[in-house]
């Protein structure tokens, strides 16, 4: 197939061109999650470790590598962000289309045993993401969404919560695994935990994303690589929330693929929360009502 921009065909054209992704992306999704599922109740899989902290599995690579060779055989030439196989960041700025893939994102919790598991595939165009899809292979449920056509889950449409006040939300980070890079966030969590309902940290930023999208979480923020974020903002926007950074994004970068300082919301405590988290990291004394 060859590859395509939206600015090269015209948009009706360009719609049927993303539904035919989106189909196609489903079963490739699907037939990662099988892997992951099979993997899992075979359990002989070794653990090895990138960076000194980050835990990596050989099946990691090995579902990286059959999404890779699906979207080459489907969509040949163009551009792939991995996580494990090409994780050169340098693609973000590139023009022309590219899929931002995460094989498994929770691979702690894969390893352990745990359900937040999921496969995250994303297609972009010069740096806004047409069509995301988001896996949960041991919960069973399929999240997807096209840009400016909304948000599904397992076929049905998907909305984000109501919420209006902060101290009734519920809220969900993460950490990341390097020990020392820990403390502002701590102090971060600190602020947040004492101004909302309760804290969640499930460990898979993209099903974060698409809690947020569906209502199960009311708030999201956490600093992210781009393949873990980039199919489950889509989501969460498509869905109704409001999406953003807490800081401007640096020029040069496309902020739908930037993932340093993200927060995602329900609409009417996006910015209450963003105040909370920004009082923080400026050191300011946690205040209570």
């Amino acid at each position: 197939m060859t590859p395509v921009s939206n600015r090269q065909i015209p948009p009706k054209e360009f719609d049927v061109e993303r539904r035919q992704r989106l189909e196609q992306m489903i079963q490739i999704a699907r037939e990662a999650g099988d892997m992951i599922r099979q993997a899992r109740e075979a359990q002989d899989f070794s653990h090895q470790y990138k960076g000194g902290d980050e835990l990596v599995t050989e099946v990691d690579v090995a579902v990286d590598r059959h999404i890779a060779a699906a979207i080459d055989h489907h969509f040949p030439g163009e551009a792939k962000l991995t996580e494990e196989l090409a994780p050169d960041r340098s693609q973000l700025t590139e023009k022309g289309p590219l899929w931002i893939v995460d094989p498994i994102d929770g691979t702690v919790n894969f390893a352990y045993g745990h359900a937040h598991v999921a496969v995250s595939i994303a297609w972009a165009i010069e740096g806004e993401v047409q069509i995301g899809i988001v896996y949960a292979p041991f919960l069973d449920e399929l999240f997807t969404a096209v840009r400016g056509e909304g948000a599904e889950l397992n076929g049905q449409s998907i909305t984000c919560s109501t919420a209006d006040s902060l101290e009734r939300s519920l809220v969900a980070t993460g950490f990341p695994y390097a020990r020392d890079k820990r403390a502002p966030l701590i102090r971060r969590l600190n602020h947040v935990v004492h101004h909302c309902r309760d804290i969640r940290r499930n460990g898979s930023a993209a099903l974060d994303l698409c809690h947020v999208g569906c209502g199960r979480l009311d708030a999201y923020y956490e600093s992210v690589s781009p393949w873990d974020f980039a199919a489950g903002l889509l989501i969460a926007r498509e869905a109704g929330a409001r999406t953003g950074h807490l800081y401007a994004c640096p020029d040069g970068i496309p902020e739908e693929l930037y993932g340093e300082n993200l927060l995602v919301a329900a609409p009417a405590i996006h910015q209450a929360l963003g105040d909370v988290v920004r009082a923080a990291d400026a050191g300011k004394r946690l205040e209570l009502d």
